[in-house]
């Protein structure tokens, strides 16, 4: 069994081609529609990694960032923040909330896959 990465996006594409990317690449993929969901999966099994859209219904990804830092349990489980928000006031804002890692929409799948081995230790294939 590969490690365990939660994405969290509200936008049904997004959410099936991450899968996709992410299972080929050999992760077991869990997702989230919205922040709610994300809090509830987050305590039913721990993810190793946490892909987190910042726009998305119910609770922004900036706030379950923010409340997942402020528990114990879950303060380092990586966070890469994926959203549309490409402004510098909104990446220093996600990362001083606790994200490890802020890309921006459109993003390459290749450099995601390489960001998501980075913080998961393992190794980065070769281009």
């Amino acid at each position: 069994m590969g490690q365990r990465i939660l994405v969290a996006d509200d936008e049904p594409s997004i959410l099936l081609s991450l899968q996709v990317l992410l299972r080929k690449a050999g992760y077991e993929v869990r997702v989230a529609r919205n922040g709610e969901e994300v809090l509830q999966a987050v305590e039913d099994a721990c993810p190793d990694l946490i892909i987190l859209d910042a726009m998305m219904p119910a609770r922004s990804g900036y706030d379950v960032c923010q409340e997942l830092r402020r528990q114990d349990r879950w303060r380092d489980v990586p966070i890469i923040m994926l959203t549309a928000k490409g402004r510098e006031v909104e990446r220093e804002k996600g990362l001083a909330l606790g994200a490890s890692d802020y890309v921006t929409k459109p993003f390459s799948t290749r450099e995601l896959v390489e960001t998501v081995r980075r913080r998961l230790g393992g190794p980065t294939p070769s281009p």
